[in-house]
C-alpha cells in the first residue's frame, strides 16, 4: 500500500504536483501495456474507417488519446479504482471522489507529436471546481521520448485558469506562452505523476525509436456539470466519506 506523505500533499496544494516513482507492481504495469496495445489497434481501425466520434487531437501513427477504457477493460477498471488511486485522491481532493476521465495517451516512435502548454481546466470551457490528474508512465520517460513537463504554481504566476486558444494544425488548446521549460518528469516506468487541473503542463515530440505510452486518470470531488446542467465526461462514484464505493 502506497502512502502519500504530508509533504507531498502540501506540495500539491502549494505547487500543483508531486511524483511517485516506481509504485506500480510489475504485473499491473504489464497488463496496462497490453491493454494500451489493443486500444491503439482499435483506434487505428476507427480512424481508417472515418469514425466521426474520434477526437480531432488523435493523429494516426503519431499521437493517440484513447478515452473511457474503464468501460471496456477490467484491467483499466481495476486500476482506476485501485488502492493506489484511492490514496492519491484522499491526499489531494479529499474523501469524495468521482472518476471523470481515463485515457491512454501515446506517442509513436520517430516523431510522435508534442502537446502544447495547457491546463486541463482550460479544456472544460466553464467555471468549475479544480480536479485531479494522475499520469502513469507505462514506459521509461525522459526528454527524448517526449515526457511531460510541469510548471509549478510559483513559476506560472498563480493557480487561476487562464484563457486558452486552439492551435491550428494540432487542435491543442494553448494557455502558456512563456519560456520557462518547467519541471521535466524524467521517471521510470511504473511511476505516477500527480497534478492539479490548474497545473500547466506540456510534452515534447517522441524523438526516440520506441513507443511512449502513458495512462491518464482524472477525478473530481463532485460530479462536474455545465451551466445548463449537462454532465461533463463521467462521474463514476469512487470514494464516499473516504471509503471506496466503486464496483470492480
Amino acid at each position: 500500500m502506497v502512502e502519500i506523505t504530508d509533504h507531498q500533499s502540501q506540495q500539491f496544494r502549494d505547487e500543483g504536483y508531486f511524483i511517485l516513482e516506481r509504485v506500480l507492481p510489475h504485473e499491473v504495469l504489464e497488463s496496462l501495456r497490453r491493454d494500451c496495445s489493443g486500444a491503439i489497434r482499435e483506434m487505428n481501425r476507427r480512424i481508417d474507417a472515418g469514425d466521426p466520434t474520434v477526437s480531432s487531437i488523435n493523429h494516426r501513427d503519431q499521437r493517440y488519446f484513447i478515452p473511457f477504457r474503464y468501460e471496456e477493460s477490467s484491467v483499466v477498471r481495476t486500476y482506476v479504482f485501485s488502492d493506489l488511486m484511492a490514496a492519491i485522491c484522499r491526499a489531494t481532493i479529499g474523501d469524495e471522489a468521482y472518476l471523470f476521465l481515463d485515457q491512454h495517451v501515446v506517442k509513436a516512435p520517430g516523431g510522435g507529436m508534442r502537446f502544447g502548454w495547457h491546463q486541463d481546466s482550460g479544456y472544460v470551457g466553464f467555471e468549475h471546481t479544480p480536479y485531479l490528474t494522475t499520469w502513469t508512465a507505462l514506459d521509461d520517460m525522459d526528454e527524448r521520448v517526449g515526457t511531460i513537463h510541469l510548471l509549478p504554481f510559483s513559476r506560472a504566476g498563480g493557480k487561476e485558469v487562464t484563457g486558452h486558444i486552439r492551435e491550428e494544425g494540432s487542435n491543442d488548446m494553448i494557455g502558456y506562452f512563456g519560456d520557462d521549460p518547467g519541471i521535466t518528469a524524467a521517471v521510470p516506468a511504473g511511476s505516477v505523476v500527480v497534478f492539479s487541473s490548474l497545473t500547466f503542463h506540456c510534452s515534447g515530440a517522441n524523438q526516440s525509436d520506441r513507443w511512449r505510452r502513458s495512462f491518464l486518470a482524472q477525478y473530481t470531488p463532485a460530479p462536474q456539470r455545465s451551466p445548463e446542467g449537462k454532465l461533463t465526461q463521467r462521474a463514476e462514484p469512487f470514494l464516499r466519506g473516504g471509503q471506496r464505493v466503486a464496483r470492480l
